[in-house]
């Protein structure tokens, strides 16, 4: 930049440089092109309105005294805003003195957000009239920390959640993305943040929505001309839940709102919490600048539950709804709906829904018919915390026992039967049964299937043994 414009703006940008955050500067000012020079007045061009309006609302002064700095008292700016993505088409100007009693000039959009204005924001929400404090959060009551159940699955997420819950904005964990395949909780861990910091801090406005719905608002506050109105409504959002943000590929103008909305919360101090379905790095048809702040706090997963958390869901459940089960018949049902939290919660009100309309009891026999009909194939595949579950309670002897250190003859038996159905009713390698019955080398799982074969011609009671576990292990 060699011409009088162009080295005006770079003393300005030196200044305002030193003064600010690193992460605002190149937000906010490297996008900006000086324009020209004359007269001490300034022309630069800005990308679009909403950008001309946050430098107007957030850094007003700097640029005031920065330009009066390098330019003279006298010093104004006017800028260049670009409408819309075609680079051809013309960028309207607006003129802007820098002395405090003069008046915007030629500027068809608001300005920026007064505190008497917040009142008649358009909500989108459909509550006409707001005022801050009455922005309903859009919160599930039954979605909180303690219907939550933590796991292996879930542990980081859960912990960060409830972090961030009681200090939002102001943990590493902003923003906090969440992800994970459908049915695992994250929309459930995601609004127990809002309603665990919506408890703790009334004041503080907490908002949950969809990337659907955001999408569709947006849709319709473009065709009525209410674009400034729906920015300045989730402005003022201090706890903002966006669920599903891998909806937003390939949608580019509401990527490019969500990321001017998402740097105003985030610099505002405000607490962003998003959830997917892939981390950042997998989010195809999403721009590099907002997938680049997806990572700037904490992603965390959640994976399929295992036998033991899926048990202790089951047991929520069925306590929180009054109703007594059978342990038999909640461990049945975690064996063999292994896929998502949602299914197994679904099988179970299935279950219960068929005893009640029928007038049975709930049986082990009743879920198995259940279950054979909710899952299509039915050679399933059971797990290792299953079998080792049923083989225990068939010799009456605690699970845990399969992971001591003794050479005792009655759990010696009972672990081989574990490995040899662990071997020959799932897909895990002998390395991995070893280390979850225990904790031994794929060549001790290898020898006790050996053993049990052996013993089953051999020895007519071992057989029956394996028989009634094998029976069960297939119902």
């Amino acid at each position: 930049m060699n011409k009088k414009h162009g080295v005006a703006w770079e003393k300005c940008l030196s200044i305002i440089k030193d003064n600010i955050p690193t992460s605002s500067f190149k937000t906010w000012f490297e996008p900006i092109v000086p324009v020209k020079l004359e007269n001490k007045v300034l022309t630069i061009q800005v990308p679009s309105a909403f950008f001309y309006e946050y430098l107007e609302e957030q850094f007003i002064d700097i640029l005031r005294k920065t330009l009066r700095n390098v330019l003279g008292a006298e010093a104004k700016l006017e800028y260049n805003v670009v409408m819309g993505n075609n680079s051809d088409s013309a960028p309207f100007t607006v003129k802007y003195p820098t002395n405090n009693n003069s008046k915007i000039q030629n500027r068809p959009l608001s300005l920026p957000l007064r505190s008497d204005e917040k009142t008649s924001i358009k909500n989108p929400f459909i509550i006409p009239g707001i005022q801050k404090l009455h922005i309903e959060p859009q919160l599930k009551s039954d979605n909180t920390f303690e219907n939550f159940i933590e796991g292996e699955c879930n542990r980081l997420a859960r912990s960060a959640g409830y972090a961030v819950a009681q200090n939002p904005g102001g943990t590493a964990f902003n923003p906090l993305m969440i992800y994970g395949n459908s049915g695992l909780g994250k929309t459930h861990l995601a609004q127990a943040i809002g309603i665990e910091s919506k408890e703790k801090f009334p004041d503080m406005v907490v908002l949950y929505v969809n990337a659907n719905k955001f999408q569709t608002q947006f849709t319709e506050a473009t065709r009525n001309n209410n674009r400034n109105d729906f920015l300045h409504f989730y402005q003022m959002i201090d706890i903002l839940i966006l669920d599903d943000v891998h909806e937003f590929a390939g949608k580019e103008k509401t990527q490019e709102t969500f990321f001017h909305i998402f740097n105003h919360l985030h610099q505002s101090g405000k607490q962003l919490i998003l959830t997917s379905d892939k981390p950042p790095i997998e989010l195809k048809g999403m721009e590099q600048r907002l997938l680049s702040r997806f990572k700037w706090g904490l992603t965390a997963d959640l994976v399929t539950p295992d036998f033991k958390t899926r048990i202790e869901i089951l047991k929520r459940k069925v306590y929180k709804d009054g109703i007594q089960l059978p342990d038999e018949v909640m461990e049945y049902i975690a064996s063999h709906i292994t896929n998502n939290v949602r299914e197994l919660e679904g099988a179970l009100v299935s279950l219960l829904a068929q005893s009640m309309l029928n007038k049975k009891e709930i049986t082990l026999d009743l879920a198995s018919k259940l279950i054979n009909k909710l899952v299509k194939n039915s050679k399933r595949e059971l797990s290792i915390e299953y079998i080792s579950k049923v083989v225990c309670d068939y010799f009456n002897m605690p699970v845990e026992s399969l992971q001591a250190k003794t050479r005792k003859r009655e759990i010696v038996q009972a672990r081989q039967i574990a490995m040899y159905f662990s071997k020959s009713l799932t897909k895990y390698s002998l390395a991995s049964i070893g280390a979850q019955i225990g904790n031994k080398d794929h060549a001790t799982v290898l020898h006790a299937c050996k053993t049990v074969t052996n013993l089953k011609e051999t020895d007519k009671g071992f057989r029956q043994f394996v028989e009634d576990i094998e029976k069960k292990l297939k119902m």
